[in-house]
């Protein structure tokens, strides 16, 4: 009996091995290039896998830092998805005949690359004037502020409600948040550099002072008191994504350079900060909310 176990234990052994080996070494179709430490990453990639049904393998920037062309002739790999800044400075240096698309980026950087498209995960205006035109009757007009950079991507011109306000530092922001007296709320854009924790204590300040609401970039925004924030859906970042690399699969083509912003959002509202500054919430506007702080 001991001889027959062994002889079987060799056996699926022998068949076993093949399989492993094939397994760790089958090609994968798209190459994930990201730092899955990061919870918006891993809800990305969640996302790809949704609606992505070719295979996939993922590899931290670090593991490929000046040979991701030899990973992808290695992998035989037909896309490679870069989500973070330095996943996407590796990307870009791969042959223009690699299709790359890219996001986890808070607005697209300028790209010539060909073959390259991808997503950002700032909110543009566009969605917050059509959430308080539908919803906030009283903000009629609001302000802007934020780098000039990202406000000549996420608030173009063209809405008769909104002004904007170009700052260069977190003094600059406090300054013009400081100055804002005739706008009924003040909409944030998400750069770190401008929204450091003392400029945003004194912001809040402000707001609380002047009677005026922040609408935030944040949940935590909004927990510390802005009236709302619309925060993008990172797991429909990742379906959009998947679709894109399908559609390189099939056949397609990516464009030079294309960003696409966020289609999807998750709604956090503060009903004590409305109190606050009169504001009304409809209920409508309650139900879509994904959190709500009072």
């Amino acid at each position: 009996m001991s001889r027959q176990i062994a002889a079987l234990v060799f056996f699926v052994g022998m068949v076993a091995a093949p399989l492993l080996w094939t397994t760790s070494c089958d090609a994968a179709d798209v190459l994930i290039i990201c730092d899955t430490q990061l919870r918006p990453v891993t809800e990305i990639v969640s996302g790809i896998r949704k609606t992505l049904k070719s295979p996939i393998r993922i590899y931290s920037p670090s593991e490929v830092t000046g040979t991701l062309e030899s990973v992808v002739v290695k992998e035989d790999a037909k896309v490679v998805v870069a989500l973070g800044k330095n996943a996407l400075f590796e990307a870009l240096r791969l042959p223009p005949s690699i299709p790359v698309i890219y996001d986890m980026v808070v607005v697209p950087p300028l790209i010539s690359r060909p073959n390259t498209a991808g997503f950002y995960m700032a909110t543009p205006t566009r969605e917050y004037a059509e959430l308080i035109r539908n919803h906030l009757h009283t903000i009629r007009k609001f302000a802007v502020v934020g780098s000039r950079h990202q406000l000549s991507i996420l608030a173009p011109g063209g809405l008769p409600q909104q002004t904007a306000f170009g700052v260069r530092n977190s003094v600059e922001f406090v300054d013009a948040v400081r100055q804002m007296d005739d706008a009924d709320a003040i909409l944030l854009m998400p750069d770190i550099s401008l929204l450091t924790p003392t400029a945003m204590n004194e912001a809040f300040l402000i707001s609380f002072k002047k009677g005026i609401p922040l609408i935030g970039v944040s949940e935590q925004n909004v927990k510390e008191g802005a009236l709302l924030a619309l925060v993008v859906d990172t797991v429909n970042v990742g379906k959009l994504i998947g679709e894109a690399a399908a559609k390189v699969l099939r056949g397609g083509e990516l464009g030079r350079g294309q960003a696409s912003p966020p289609t999807k959002f998750d709604m956090y509202l503060n009903t004590a900060t409305a109190s606050r500054m009169g504001i009304q919430i409809p209920r409508e506007m309650m139900r879509m909310a994904k959190r709500v702080y009072q």
